[in-house]
């Protein structure tokens, strides 16, 4: 007679930085200013770009899509990292490695569909330049923003 292995991970442990529990305060500083400037910086470049309205081109409208979404990779991997070097119980539970990971996938694959997208935004500037501005519409920059985070949404799940 077999028997069945039905046992089921329900969580992880996060060893990390525990080889040096004396440079805890220090690399928390240091990850915890990295990741306050990466918010400042990208959000402040996202407020700039909403706000000025000589921005609203298609280069910008994409580059400030991508400093939204560098922010939400940031914010999907940092917190739980900065947390994890003053907790005493470091497990991360399986739904939570899940969700966190889903967001990870999430931003990155946008990312590179928002590169993409703006690759051909300089490939039309730079190769039609009379006709750019009937070939790279307002409309059809929305269309491939909004492209990039469905594609990147359906990639991730």
């Amino acid at each position: 007679m077999t028997e069945n292995n039905y046992s089921l991970t329900t969580e992880f442990i996060l060893v990390g930085f525990s080889d040096h529990p004396d440079l805890k305060i220090l690399l928390f500083l240091v990850f915890f200013a990295i990741y306050l400037v990466t918010m400042v910086g990208n959000l402040g470049l996202v407020a700039l770009i909403y706000m000025e309205r000589r921005l609203h081109t298609p280069m910008y409208i994409f580059l400030g899509n991508l400093a939204l979404m560098d922010s939400c990779c940031s914010c999907a991997i940092t917190p739980k990292m900065l947390e994890n070097f003053f907790s005493v119980d470091r497990s991360i539970s399986l739904y939570e490695c899940m969700v966190q990971f889903y967001f990870l996938c999430l931003a990155e694959t946008t990312d590179c569909f928002l590169l993409a997208a703006m690759a051909y935004d300089r490939y039309v500037a730079i190769c039609n330049p009379l006709q750019y501005h009937t070939m790279m519409s307002k409309k059809l920059c929305l269309q491939m923003t909004t492209g990039a985070y469905i594609g990147g949404n359906l990639h991730s799940m």
